[in-house]
């Protein structure tokens, strides 16, 4: 139950890196009256959502909708392209990344986790050309399926994938590309068809601004003739059952028929507003975040400005001072929840979300409320943040050429 002490007045502000706010025309589309899931009308919604989400992911190829988190859609991935014992290659970019790798273990796989050392190596993308020579050493191609996050939710990277397609290309490897792209679809650039992904995997609660509860593998004519033959036990997950009801419009199983309503709103959302606007605002927005911490003096997660992620800025606190004892100051005093530090970045570092049903006076009251924090909390800052993202966005209107 929600403490309305705690909350006397106003909203929450909610800008950790999902889930993310849900939009007013969101929350009413879902509140709809439920229907059956078997009739007529039902199966006019899902053959219209699944012909509009391939948009979101920029595929021709089926997108399989599941009532899970996004963890299910990780496990869906892996259970339906791979068997027992298959070697799988997977690059440790943050907390995320690894978690995929417990599953990979867990589902009795072989992965081998490659990356930079360290938590440096949290601060950086997926090394394409790490990746190019694990592949051409593994001659007798053992390797099945190679496993990167797009947008590494803990730490504010976004790899780039087209260079890891690349990688697999050049070794002349056979390797399924399998990406996470949860935090990434709908807020940074995703080209599933173009970048040769084999299965992407995604969830409803960041960019697509739905409650949790939906994720998805979009998938390609290679990882669903793989499906055919793998030997991973599956029942809830299989692709096959799911892809022959979804030709009507229906599922095997009852779906989530409320979180559908919302997701078929969501997309409409996005699609009216052009898949490129919503980009171009997500980039803007984390411009505008990272002019506040250069400002600050404080140094961002992210060490490589060209994979600076759209979706979150990691904030890192100066040596000696924990940053969950500054998000504790920022939440209690001010109402506003930051993402906190994961893994390797715990303690060190606090992250701002600045995705989905988002706009310049939600991120301002945002930094407004970690700049006061952080003075609160002793934190040294060099100048104000809050005054040089005020002046970024005053300077840099939505539509101009930046």
């Amino acid at each position: 139950m929600l403490n309305l002490d705690f909350h006397p007045s106003g909203r929450h502000f909610l800008q950790i890196p999902g889930p993310s706010p849900v939009p007013d025309r969101i929350l009413r589309a879902m509140s709809l009256p439920t229907i059956d899931h078997r009739g007529p009308e039902f199966g006019a919604l899902g053959r219209e959502l699944l012909d509009k989400v391939k948009q979101v992911f920029k595929t021709a190829n089926p997108v399989i909708i599941y009532p899970a988190s996004g963890t299910g859609a990780w496990e869906a991935a892996l259970s339906n392209t791979l068997s027992p014992g298959d070697q799988v290659l997977m690059f440790e970019t943050g907390h995320f990344a690894t978690l995929w790798h417990k599953m990979a273990l867990r589902l009795q796989l072989a992965p081998e986790f490659i990356g930079l050392p360290g938590y440096e190596g949290w601060r950086h993308g997926v090394q394409a050309d790490m990746i190019e020579a694990r592949l051409k050493e593994d001659r007798d191609h053992a390797i099945k399926a190679v496993c990167v996050v797009h947008n590494e939710t803990s730490t504010g990277v976004t790899s780039d994938i087209a260079a890891v397609r690349r990688a697999i290309d050049a070794a002349g490897h056979p390797a399924l590309l399998l990406v996470d792209t949860i935090s990434g679809l709908a807020s940074a650039d995703y080209r599933h068809d173009e970048w040769g992904v084999d299965v992407t995997i995604s969830g409803s609660q960041k960019g697509l601004m739905l409650p949790p509860g939906i994720s998805f593998n979009a998938v390609s004519d290679k990882a669903i003739e793989a499906s055919r033959h793998n030997l991973m036990p599956k029942s809830f997950w299989a692709w096959d059952e799911i892809l022959e009801a979804n030709q009507n419009g229906y599922w095997p199983y009852t779906p989530s028929t409320n979180l559908l309503y919302g997701l078929n709103e969501a997309l409409d959302m996005l699609l009216e507003e052009g898949l490129d606007n919503v980009l171009a605002r997500h980039q803007r927005w984390a411009a505008g975040v990272r002019t506040a911490v250069e400002a600050w003096g404080l140094e961002i997660q992210c060490q490589d400005p060209a994979v600076y992620s759209p979706v979150l800025t990691g904030v890192v606190m100066p040596e000696g001072i924990d940053a969950d004892a500054v998000r504790k100051i920022i939440y209690e005093r001010f109402d506003l929840s930051l993402g906190t530090g994961l893994g390797k970045a715990k303690g060190r570092m606090f992250r701002i979300g600045h995705l989905g049903d988002c706009n310049d006076l939600t991120l301002i009251a945002t930094l407004g409320g970690c700049e006061a924090g952080m003075k609160l909390a002793g934190v040294p800052l060099k100048g104000s943040g809050l005054a040089a993202a005020l002046d970024y966005f005053a300077h840099h209107p939505l539509n101009s050429a930046d």
